[in-house]
C-alpha cells in the first residue's frame, strides 16, 4: 500500500509487510507541535495512524469483510478522540470531554492501541512497537496524560457502539442442492453480513438494487461474451495494460482504498480534525457499502462468470456458446455475482471525496496494490478512479459489465449520503 501522507508530495508505493511497521513508525510518525495553550498536532498524525493500522489490520489476516469494519471503528475512535480536543465540530452522538491542550498525538495513538488490541491481538507486538514510537515523540507531562485517556475513553465508546451491530452472529448458509447431489464445500464469504446495523444507512437493503438482465436479454448475452473474451484466463483480447490493471485491483484489502483518500489530505491547508472526520466517513461508508452489496448479492444469488459460462447451453440464450473448460483470470470470489462489491466501494469513496472537494481542483489522487508488486497508479479525475475499478473486474474475469454499473450508482448514493450528512465544509 501507499505510505502517509505529506503535504506537496505522494510517497512510493510498497507491498504491505508487517515487518515494516517499526521502521516505518520511526522515520515517518510526525513529531507533536506544542504551543502555550498546549499540544496540536499536524494532520499527518491521523494519515499516518491510517497507514500504520491498515498495515496492522492487513497483517491479522481477518476475513476481507472484517478488515472494513475494524478500519471503520478505528478512524471512528480517531475522530471523536480528535474532535473531544479541538472542538471543530459539534458532538455527533458520542459525547467526549477533554481538558484544554490535550495532546492530539497522544490521543491517536491511544484510541489506535485500544482498538485494535481488541480487534487485531495477533499483531499486540507490532501495536506496542508503534504505540511505543509515537508516544516517545510527546513530552510527558498532563497534555500527554490527558491525550492518552481521551484516546482511550474514545475507543471504549466506539467499542461499544458497535458492540452488537451483528459481525459476531454466526454464518447459517443452506448450501443450494438437492438430495445426495455434490456442491463445492467452501462457504461463501460474509453470508451474515447483510444482518449487520449500519453506520449511516437506515438498513442493508436501503440501496438494493433491481434485478439483475433476464438470462434471455441482449444484455445479459452483451456482458456474456464480453467477459468471456476479455477476462478468460488465456485470452488474446486482453491487453498487456489491462491485465496489469486487473493484477492491481484484484486485492480485496481497504488499504487500497485509504491512499487516494490521503492524497486529498495530503493538501498543506488540511487540519487535523478535518483529515480526521474525512477519514472516519470514508470508512463507515466503506463498511456500510459492504453491508449493501452483500445484502444484495445473497438476494439475488447471480452466478459468476465461471459457472454461467461453462453452463452456456442453459441459459435459454441462443448468443451464449458454452465453453467447458473457461477460467478466470483471477480465483472467484466465494460470494455471488450482483453487483461489483469492488465497484461499490470505489465509488463511495469517490463521492465522498467529491463531496468534501466540492467545485475546488482534484489534487493527483494514487495508491498502490499488494497483488501487484507495489506498483503505484494515478488518476487527476476521481471518475477515471471509479472507472478503472470497475473496468479491472472485467479484464479479472469476475464480473459483468451491467454488475460494475449498478455497482457504481449504489456507490455513489451511499457516498453522497456521507457527504451530506458529516462532510460540513
Amino acid at each position: 500500500m501507499q505510505r502517509p501522507c505529506r503535504a506537496g508530495g505522494h510517497a512510493r508505493g510498497e507491498t504491505i509487510v508487517s515487518s515494516s511497521i517499526k521502521q516505518h513508525l520511526i522515520t515517518s510518525l510526525v513529531v507533536a507541535i506544542w504551543s502555550v495553550a498546549g499540544a496540536t498536532a499536524n494532520a499527518d498524525v491521523v494519515c499516518d495512524w491510517n497507514a500504520t493500522a491498515g498495515d496492522i489490520v492487513v497483517a491479522s489476516k481477518p476475513p476481507a469483510a472484517n478488515s472494513y469494519r475494524t478500519m471503520a471503528i478505528v478512524q471512528s475512535a480517531v475522530y471523536e478522540a480528535v474532535n473531544a480536543i479541538t472542538r471543530r465540530y459539534p458532538p455527533d452522538g458520542v459525547a467526549l470531554d477533554a481538558a484544554p491542550g490535550a495532546s492530539v498525538a497522544a490521543a491517536v495513538a491511544a484510541a489506535n492501541r485500544a482498538i485494535l488490541a481488541k480487534l487485531a491481538p495477533s499483531q499486540q507486538a507490532a501495536i506496542d512497537s508503534a504505540v511505543r514510537s509515537a508516544l516517545s515523540a510527546v513530552p510527558d507531562g498532563p497534555a500527554k496524560k490527558e491525550g492518552i485517556a481521551v484516546g482511550e475513553r474514545a475507543a471504549a465508546a466506539i467499542l461499544s457502539l458497535r458492540a452488537d451491530d451483528g459481525a459476531d452472529l454466526p454464518e447459517s448458509y443452506r448450501p443450494q442442492t438437492t438430495p445426495g447431489v455434490y456442491v463445492p464445500t467452501t462457504i461463501p464469504a460474509a453470508p451474515q453480513w447483510p444482518l449487520r446495523k449500519p453506520w449511516i444507512m437506515t438498513s442493508a437493503d436501503q440501496f438494493r438494487p433491481g434485478p439483475p438482465p433476464d438470462l434471455k436479454s441482449e444484455l445479459w448475452a452483451r456482458d456474456y461474451n464480453e467477459i468471456r473474451a476479455l477476462g478468460a484466463k488465456n485470452s488474446s483480447r486482453r491487453t498487456a495494460e489491462q491485465t496489469e490493471i486487473a493484477r492491481f485491483w484484484e486485492t480485496t484489502a481497504p488499504t487500497i482504498y485509504f491512499p487516494v483518500v490521503r492524497s486529498v489530505a495530503n493538501a498543506p491547508e488540511r487540519e487535523v480534525t478535518q483529515n480526521a472526520r474525512l477519514l472516519a466517513v470514508t470508512a463507515q461508508a466503506m463498511d456500510d457499502a459492504l453491508i449493501a452489496v452483500l445484502d444484495a448479492k445473497y438476494h439475488y444469488n447471480l452466478w459468476r462468470p465461471i459457472t454461467a459460462i461453462r453452463n452456456g447451453d442453459i441459459d435459454g440464450n441462443d448468443a451464449t456458446e458454452r465453453d467447458a473448460s473457461w477460467l478466470p483470470l483471477i480465483d472467484t470470489p466465494m460470494h455471488p455475482e450482483y453487483p461489483c462489491a469492488h465497484c461499490i466501494h470505489a465509488a463511495t469513496v469517490g463521492a465522498i471525496l467529491q463531496g468534501e472537494i466540492g467545485a475546488g481542483p482534484v489534487p493527483k489522487l494514487s495508491t498502490s496494490s499488494p497483488t501487484a508488486a507495489g506498483a503505484v497508479r494515478s488518476w487527476t479525475r476521481i471518475d477515471d478512479f471509479v472507472r478503472e475499478v470497475a473496468n479491472a473486474r472485467i479484464y479479472d474475469g469476475v464480473h459483468y459489465r451491467n454488475s460494475t454499473e449498478v455497482g457504481i450508482a449504489m456507490g455513489q448514493k451511499i457516498g453522497a449520503l456521507a457527504a451530506a450528512k458529516y462532510l460540513r465544509r
